[in-house]
């Protein structure tokens, strides 16, 4: 019994590719991977002209050599720079969350799979697709992501430090600050009194540890105030109450313009802003937030709204009338979500327009 020979229009993963097969291909799916990449080519209508692989150093060389085509990839580590590359050799690129693409896998996981499911994602007219972002994008969001890792090793090193002074019998009070201060007062005291001398050397080399992350956290945030001075749109979002420095070049580097955005309401739900769904049987029930999205900017616009809430609430404006009376029927925590929410459609809604933030005057359209 001989194996049965492929279907008309089907290739598979074949050393040479007819020239005539490369020109009919529209869609051009690519499976990321680290040396390697899953290449898999559409024809107009859909069905595969081409599979191939390809080492991630010639990819770019091989694409720029197909006629211009839309050409899908997941937004993963190295997509964007692929991205900004394939859309200068004339290609209509096309990033989309994997979340989005995995329904489209068929069968058993793999590679060719992959890159199959990729291309056909691609086509979909309800697909919703990642912006490219720019090099200074990436920039700020690589300095964002290394600030927070810095923050996350300080939090870890002081709640070590509590805990060796805590089996001593020392208790601090809370608060970073009282911390420092009793350090200090406890490096004065004669040793021996408090703590042993190597205990002492080891609280001491913990301390240095802690002033070296704070001089290196100082340093990054030092760099988003300078961006934020050059940056128009970072200035606008700073007039938002509870949007400071680090939300604002936060914002710029995820979003961008947001113009992937066609609504306020669609950032917020991206951040995971907003009520989770279980609705069955036409009976509507929403549950807590959805917590879909990026972290690290939901964690900021909470913690922006949580300290600008008690202020908002005092003043006589369209916002501060809205959280007066969200405070009057809800629990404060709800209405530091609910204020996080506004925050995010505010900040759309400044990026899109280009004007600054009137808390007197006419709220934006969000």
């Amino acid at each position: 019994m001989e194996w049965p020979a492929p279907l008309s229009g089907d290739v598979i993963s074949p050393e040479y590719q007819p020239e005539e097969r490369i020109m009919k291909i529209a869609v051009l799916g690519i499976d990321l991977g680290k040396n390697v990449c899953s290449i898999v080519g559409l024809d107009e209508s859909g069905a595969v002209v081409m599979r191939r692989r390809a080492k991630r150093d010639l990819l770019v060389e091989y694409v720029g050599k197909l006629p211009p085509c839309i050409v899908g990839m997941e937004a993963c580590c190295g997509a964007h720079h692929l991205g900004r590359l394939f859309a200068a050799q004339g290609h209509d690129v096309r990033l989309m969350s994997p979340e989005y693409v995995r329904p489209y896998v068929k069968a058993q996981k793999n590679d060719d799979r992959d890159a199959e499911g990729i291309a056909e994602a691609a086509t979909r007219p309800t697909m919703r697709f990642v912006e490219t972002k720019t090099e200074a994008q990436l920039d700020m969001q690589m300095l964002h992501r290394s600030r927070d890792r810095l923050v996350g090793e300080r939090t870890a090193l002081i709640n070590q430090l509590r805990a060796v002074l805590l089996e001593r019998g020392i208790v601090v009070p809370q608060g970073k600050r009282k911390l420092e201060q009793y350090l200090a007062g406890l490096m004065q005291e004669p040793e021996g009194r408090s703590l042993s001398a190597r205990m002492r050397m080891l609280v001491a080399d913990m301390r240095a540890q802690w002033q070296e992350l704070d001089r290196r956290i100082a340093a990054f945030e030092t760099e988003f105030v300078s961006y934020a001075k050059e940056s128009d749109d970072a200035r606008r979002l700073i007039t938002i109450p509870g949007v400071g420095v680090i939300t604002a070049t936060a914002l710029i580097a995820a979003i961008g313009k947001a113009e992937t955005f066609k609504h306020g309401r669609d950032l917020a739900a991206w951040l995971g802003l907003v009520p989770r769904q279980s609705t069955t049987g036409g009976k509507p029930r929403l549950m807590g937030i959805s917590k879909r999205g990026n972290k690290y900017l939901r964690k900021l616009l909470i913690h922006g709204a949580r300290a600008a809430l008690p202020h908002v609430a005092e003043r006589d404006t369209p916002l501060g009338r809205w959280v007066k009376e969200l405070l009057a029927r809800v629990h404060p925590n709800v209405a530091v979500v609910a204020l996080a929410n506004k925050l995010a459609r505010i900040s759309w809604a400044v990026l899109r327009s280009g004007q600054q933030f009137n808390a007197k005057g006419t709220p934006l359209a969000v």
